[in-house]
């Protein structure tokens, strides 16, 4: 099974994660674990403009119904082609979807290399601390 990751936070945290990554695979340490690719967003932000509602149903149909065209991926979400083109494009670059050339009468098919998406979110409600210093007490 393929799974995207999807996180959002602290770029110096992915880049631990990638060299942990890169060091186990190298000693065969991930051998026979499933394929990972990841996907990072710097805020959260980023990502509610980039996974929108629309856009996730979007992904999930593709990979459900595997249509043959742009044009029958609109079809299924029963959107306009032209807006579903964008999100398509969107999606191409953000690595979460392919657009394959040679389908029927020439037609770029949408295709999700992915069976999974698993997203971690970092959301902290309070600005990092100083945990040096202790909060003055009213003895």
């Amino acid at each position: 099974m393929t799974t995207l990751h999807i996180t959002v936070g602290d770029r110096t945290d992915l880049q631990e994660d990638t060299l942990q990554f890169i060091q186990d695979a190298e000693t065969g340490i991930q051998a026979g674990q499933e394929d990972r690719a990841v996907l990072q967003f710097g805020t959260y932000d980023d990502l509610v403009e980039s996974l929108t509602p629309l856009r996730l149903e979007l992904i999930k149909t593709i990979a459900e119904e595997q249509p043959t065209s742009m044009r029958a991926a609109a079809r299924l979400v029963e959107r306009d082609i032209s807006d579903v083109h964008s999100d398509l494009k969107r999606l191409e670059v953000l690595g979460i979807l392919d657009l394959e050339e040679g389908g029927a009468d020439g037609a770029v098919q949408p295709v999700v290399p992915f069976d999974k998406i698993e997203m971690h979110i970092d959301y902290p409600l309070i600005d990092d601390l100083d945990t040096d210093s202790a909060p003055a007490s009213a003895d």
